[in-house]
C-alpha cells in the first residue's frame, strides 16, 4: 500500500461541474475550498483518508495465425497475432500484442468501444499498441459478440471466456497469469468492469486492476450531462438506441452485469482508474460510479480531461499514459493495492 501511495501524486479536484477555461476549480487545492464548493466525490476523499483520489487533468491452444496484412507497422517492436476461441454464442477472435522477445509480461485484456452494437479489433489497435509498448504487457484485444444479433449476456460472457483462455494459454505467449488487468472504452469500459464482477463472483479470474475509459454504466440514462452545454459528441438518444439493442428485455436493465452503477455489491472489485472526458454526456455517471466505488472501499482514481470528446478519450495519449502509471503502481503495490 505504501508503494501505491508513494507512486502517484494526486490532486483533489471538484468534478461536479465543467472546468472553467480561465480559472479551473481544480487549480484550487481541496483544503482551500469551502465545503459547499466540493463535490460529493471530494467529500468522500476527505472523509476516507487516501482510499481514493480524484484529480482533474491539466488541459492539454487454438491455431495461431498472423494478423491480417497492414495491421502492424513495419517498424513496430510488437508482434501481433490472432487466435480464435469458443465464445458464449459464437467463436470470437483475440488479437494478441506482444513486445518482441519479451516474457513474464503482465496481461491486459482490452475491450473496444462501439456502444455494444459496433466496433472492431482495429478500433482498439492504437490503445492496444500503446499498452503493449509502454506498460509493457501482453495485450489481448477481445473481439466480443455484438448486439442486436448477440444481446446481453453474450459480450460479458465472451470477456470471461477470454480471461479463462488467458489463465490457461497466456504463458505460451509470454504472459504471466499473476498480473492480469482489464481496460476498455465506451461499452468496452463496461465490459471490462463487468469482467471484474464476474471474476469476483465466480472466483476464477482475479484482476489486479482495471481502467475504464468513458464507460457506459447506466442503462436508465438518468445521470447524463447536458448534451448542448457540454458540446458532447454523443447524445442520449444514441445511447438509448444502443441499450435497446443490447438489453432487449426491460428486466435486464437492472442486472448488475448490465447496470454496474445500480449494483449494491461493489466491494471486492479491483483498484479502478476511471477516465472521463469533459465533452461527453457520460462523464457524470462515470464520476458518480467512482464515488460509489469509494464508498464501497474500492481504491479508485478518476481523472476528467478537459476539451476532449467521448470518441477521442479512448486513444488520448495523456489518458493512456496515466493508465500505464496506474497499472504499474498496482503491480508495485502487489496484493496490498
Amino acid at each position: 500500500m505504501d508503494a501505491f501511495k508513494r507512486s502517484t501524486p494526486w490532486i483533489s479536484a471538484d468534478l461536479s461541474e465543467p472546468a472553467s477555461e480561465s480559472a479551473p476549480v481544480s487549480a484550487r487545492p481541496l483544503a482551500e475550498r469551502p465545503l459547499a464548493e466540493r463535490s460529493v466525490a471530494d467529500r468522500a476523499v476527505a472523509g476516507k483518508s487516501a482510499a481514493a483520489r480524484l484529480v482533474a487533468a491539466p488541459a492539454a491452444a487454438p491455431a495461431v495465425v498472423p494478423a491480417p496484412a497492414g495491421k502492424a507497422r513495419a517498424s513496430s517492436p510488437i508482434d501481433v497475432s490472432e487466435v480464435t476461441i469458443e465464445g458464449y454464442a459464437q467463436d470470437i477472435v483475440l488479437r494478441l500484442y506482444r513486445p518482441r522477445g519479451a516474457n513474464n509480461l503482465p496481461v491486459l485484456l482490452y475491450f473496444h468501444g462501439g456502444g455494444f452494437v459496433r466496433g472492431t479489433l482495429d478500433d482498439a489497435d492504437a490503445a492496444s499498441r500503446f499498452f503493449a509498448e509502454r506498460l509493457p504487457a501482453l495485450v489481448v484485444s477481445v473481439g466480443y459478440s455484438l448486439a442486436p444479433q448477440f444481446p446481453f449476456p453474450a459480450a460479458p460472457e465472451d470477456a470471461h471466456r477470454a480471461a479463462q483462455w488467458v489463465l490457461t494459454r497466456a504463458r505460451a505467449f509470454g504472459g504471466s497469469t499473476k498480473r492480469i488487468v482489464a481496460a476498455g472504452h465506451d461499452a468496452g469500459g463496461q465490459i471490462a468492469n463487468v469482467l471484474a464482477f464476474i471474476g469476483r463472483d465466480r472466483g476464477d479470474v482475479r484482476l489486479t486492476a482495471q481502467a475504464l475509459f468513458a464507460p457506459m454504466l447506466d442503462p436508465s440514462l438518468t445521470r447524463l450531462g447536458d448534451e448542448a452545454r457540454l458540446a458532447s459528441d454523443i447524445s442520449a438518444s444514441e445511447c438509448a438506441a444502443c441499450y435497446r439493442a443490447y438489453l432487449p428485455e426491460a428486466s435486464q436493465r437492472m442486472h448488475p452485469y448490465a447496470a454496474p452503477l445500480e449494483s449494491s455489491r461493489l466491494a471486492g472489485l479491483p483498484p479502478t482508474f476511471i477516465v472521463t472526458a469533459q465533452n461527453d454526456v457520460l462523464h457524470i455517471e462515470a464520476e458518480k460510479y467512482a464515488v460509489r466505488l469509494i464508498e464501497a472501499g474500492v481504491r479508485t482514481h478518476v481523472v476528467r480531461y478537459p476539451s476532449v470528446s467521448h470518441a477521442q478519450i479512448g486513444a488520448h495519449p495523456e489518458a493512456l499514459a496515466e493508465a500505464v502509471r496506474f497499472f504499474r503502481c498496482c503491480f508495485e503495490a502487489g496484493a496490498s493495492c
